[in-house]
């Protein structure tokens, strides 16, 4: 009886000597979601640099069928290049004030972001039923269906980002500006500006590079 009360009595509170066993380390789950986001979008670069050395290796093999001086339209593909590039400003604008903890402004920023983004879809699927109404479809040549594949692969992930976009301000509105949602909006910027770094090289090396003799 003795024992059985002491033992009792070294678990106490009071009793500062015991060791705590139960006490455990403070985890930061943030770094690992961080971390492994990080190694998504290094996946992601993977995939996008098969794309573009298949593009290099296919691009000019137009068996016989329209080029891409033929067919691209550069100011259209300009104008919807500013879109995204202005929407990656204004996400910028949404981390700004998510770090003052305005939820108005970050709502704001992030429904500007995603109309910019709708925009640029809208003008993709344009150019690209533009080119269907004109025969150019991903069977007529090597060179299409790599330039359907690349840059149609990069609208999707812009679609994919989009929703997120929306599902997080759902997120913001109802639950404001915590530790996961904060997290959550860190993650997307990065996936955001990974689209915005890629397009610039599909810019470059699909459109520009595509309309040269």
């Amino acid at each position: 009886m003795h024992n059985h009360t002491a033992s009792l009595t070294a678990g106490a509170p009071g009793a500062s000597a015991t060791p705590r066993f139960y006490e455990t380390t403070e985890h930061h789950p943030q770094n690992g979601t961080l971390l492994g986001f990080w190694l998504y979008l290094m996946s992601d670069c993977l995939i996008f640099a098969c794309l573009f050395a298949v593009h290099g290796v296919l691009g000019r093999s137009y068996a016989a069928g329209p080029s891409g001086a033929d067919l691209f339209d550069l100011p259209l593909v300009a104008l919807n290049t500013a879109m995204l590039l202005l929407s990656s400003i204004t996400y910028g604008f949404a981390m700004l004030e998510m770090q003052k903890r305005n939820q108005r402004a970050v709502l704001v920023w992030l429904g500007i972001t995603g109309l910019l983004g709708a925009a640029f879809i809208g003008l993709e699927l344009y150019e690209f039923a533009h080119l269907l109404h004109l025969g150019a479809t991903p069977q007529r040549s090597a060179f299409l269906s790599s330039f359907f594949t690349l840059v149609g692969t990069h609208g999707l992930h812009v679609t994919f980002g989009i929703v997120w976009l929306i599902t997080l301000m759902f997120q913001v509105s109802r639950h404001g500006l915590g530790l996961e949602n904060r997290r959550r909006l860190m993650c997307l910027s990065m996936f955001w500006h990974f689209l915005d770094v890629v397009w610039i090289g599909v810019f470059t090396f699909v459109y520009l590079m595509g309309v040269l003799p």
